[in-house]
């Protein structure tokens, strides 16, 4: 029964220490806000309110942007094609404004 015992601890110890290696990985990957590249080309606007920041590209050019939020908030990396629209969070009633739009990497999910 030892034998056996030793058979099977053996790869869930090598199970646990993979798993416990990826969980490190996950929690040191760097924020969406880490991620971000330069700040977006002036073609492209931001328009805020309370519920919803709408963001246009009036560039020529295919941009990826994010938002940047007074608070560090989490934003979505977004494609927009020239003269797309797409909507970010707004400030809602905290206060927490949009500072700038940055671009950002849509492949790193940031």
């Amino acid at each position: 029964m030892t034998n056996l015992m030793k058979q099977i601890s053996r790869p869930i110890a090598l199970v646990a220490t993979a798993a416990a290696g990826l969980l490190m990985t996950l929690t040191a990957a760097p924020s969406a806000m880490a991620d971000s590249g330069s700040p977006a080309p002036e073609c492209v606007e931001y328009f805020q309110s309370w519920r919803t920041t709408n963001v246009h590209n009036g560039c020529s050019d295919t941009v990826s942007v994010t938002a940047e939020y007074t608070n560090g908030q989490w934003a979505p990396c977004r494609v927009l094609q020239p003269g797309e629209w797409v909507t970010f969070a707004g400030y809602g009633t905290d206060g927490n404004y949009v500072t700038g739009l940055r671009t950002c990497d849509p492949a790193s999910g940031a």
